[in-house]
């Protein structure tokens, strides 16, 4: 019995909690640094971000009112990531740095709002499940991708994650209506969706008579109220019309049913795609958790039935559902925790030796999905590479840079932007046959010609992956998704070191 307990202490005694703050923090930031640009996802935020930093109180100028999007967003997640942000971006502005400086502290700072309510949820863990179990749920996030890689993304669905690990934290404790205020809010004001999570939470609360139905009556409305009038106050003013941008996203894709433009899926995506390539080892573990524990048990179906009901939306995407891994993940500890401290015994043995086996295969397809991600901004790297060697000679002329929609979605925000001579058109709709007659000096565009001009060079981007043979087995295939062409008429365009197309 000593000599189990000694097992049970022995890794949290190395590993205090501020080491886990510093290993999934670690992870955090190299994604940040290693993969800095941003799609079309997670495009109104960062530009929300980047006008409320550099053009404070001329709304006009934001981009929303050029580019306002499919559906309209809160600014209300924008405001807070860019008021932590201010003092970076003061420190970045009076050492003259380039702007992209801005983007890395922006999504730092979001990344440790996001991480900060991983920890406390991390600690409810530790005190319902024990240390060691804690310690496993961090090397099961650790060894996986998605987490750690969107936790510093500007997604909706990411703002509204901190919301709902702060739920499930709460939830841990006993401070179930507490709980509660924070799925509304997260629902109300970033992700509509997550009424889907809300109802199954809530009836489980009523049911197990942790919440009074009166009670949870006079906590909802009094959040719902509040909420509302938060994001109608601000969104109005940023949008200059009555606006609540949630319940708008909520009619054009529930009522209207309009998200399946974008793609559709099968029912059994999310459990059959999804969440095996985002939980990876911990897939199989979570479901051993549940019949080891019963304790788990209570917390694992409302999070269930939430991805249940999600399978019904035809349009589906792994961070829809994003929100659901810490809990999944909260199993899987259990069982890995079980199944370690029961190695001594032949079958728990073996199933050790086949987690261990699972947690390299997890490793390594954590850092194939990185290799993958670090390719798939082709024209983030296109304008960096672009700004670097193409001085103009002339530094007094302007030197207009036209990018097309597919450049815009898969790497560009306007942190990518340098000041002047540099100037950024994203006009949409032009004829590849009348960029000739516009007075553009650069183009970044999918295509591989455009009449008058030369393409100077081209960037590689993720395509594919591919099995083969040889070594190694699994290979990524590239190919050439953005090209940069320089207007012929302009001789001082093409400076003698660039690289062939």
């Amino acid at each position: 019995m000593g000599r189990t307990m000694d097992v049970k202490s022995m890794l949290p005694s190395r590993l205090p909690l501020s080491s886990y703050d510093l290993l999934l923090g670690s992870v955090a930031v190299f994604y940040v640094f290693m993969v800095p640009y941003t799609k079309v996802e997670e495009s109104f935020n960062v530009q929300a971000m980047h006008d409320i930093l550099y053009y404070r109180h001329h709304i006009e100028s934001y981009d929303h009112f050029e580019f306002p999007g499919v559906v309209p967003r809160t600014f209300v997640g924008a405001f807070l990531a860019s008021v932590l942000a201010s003092p970076l971006i003061f420190a970045i502005n009076l050492l003259n740095l380039p702007k992209i400086c801005s983007l890395f502290a922006v999504r730092l700072v979001l990344g440790c709002i996001i991480l900060s309510t991983l920890r406390f949820f991390r600690v409810q863990v530790r005190n319902q499940f024990g240390r060691q179990v804690e310690a496993f749920f961090v090397i099961l996030t650790a060894f996986q991708f998605h987490m750690l890689f969107y936790c510093t993304r500007p997604l909706p669905n990411i703002l509204a994650l901190g919301l709902v690990n702060l739920a499930y934290g709460c939830w841990l404790k006993g401070s179930s209506y507490t709980a509660l205020k924070c799925l509304i809010f997260a629902t109300l004001v970033f992700r509509c969706d997550m009424l889907l999570l809300l109802c199954p939470l809530g009836l489980h609360l009523l049911l197990t008579k942790s919440v009074s139905l009166w009670e949870a009556l006079k906590c909802c409305i009094k959040t719902t109220l509040l909420c509302m009038g938060l994001t109608v106050l601000v969104d109005t003013v940023m949008w200059k019309r009555l606006i609540w941008p949630e319940f708008e996203v909520f009619w054009f894709n529930s009522v209207q049913n309009r998200s399946s433009e974008w793609g559709i899926h099968p029912f059994h995506w999310y459990f059959t795609s999804a969440l095996p390539r985002s939980l990876l080892a911990a897939y199989p573990l979570l479901l051993l958790g549940v019949l080891l524990d019963r304790r788990i048990r209570s917390y694992i179906l409302p999070v269930l039935c939430f991805v249940f009901l999600y399978s019904k939306l035809p349009h589906k995407e792994l961070r829809f559902i994003i929100v659901s891994i810490p809990i999944f993940n909260l199993s899987a500890a259990i069982a890995a925790n079980r199944i370690y401290n029961n190695r001594r015994k032949v079958f728990w043995n073996l199933l050790n030796i086949v987690m261990l086996g699972s947690l390299l295969i997890s490793l390594g397809c954590t850092i194939l999905f990185f290799m993958a991600s670090y390719h798939n901004y082709p024209s983030g790297y296109a304008l960096k590479e672009l700004h670097q060697i193409g001085h103009p000679i002339n530094n007094s002329k302007e030197q207009w840079v036209h990018i097309d929609p597919f450049s815009a979605m898969n790497g560009i925000s306007r942190f990518c932007e340098n000041d002047y001579p540099w100037r950024y058109s994203k006009e949409e709709g032009i004829p590849l046959k009348e960029f000739c007659q516009r007075n553009f000096t650069y183009l970044l565009s999918e295509h591989s010609y455009i009449h008058g001009f030369e393409c100077l060079f081209s960037v590689k981007g993720f395509s594919r992956v591919r099995l083969q043979t040889d070594f190694p087995p699994i290979l990524l295939v590239k190919e050439p998704k953005v090209f940069i062409h320089g207007n012929i008429e302009n001789k001082n365009v093409i400076p003698i070191n660039w690289p062939g197309c």
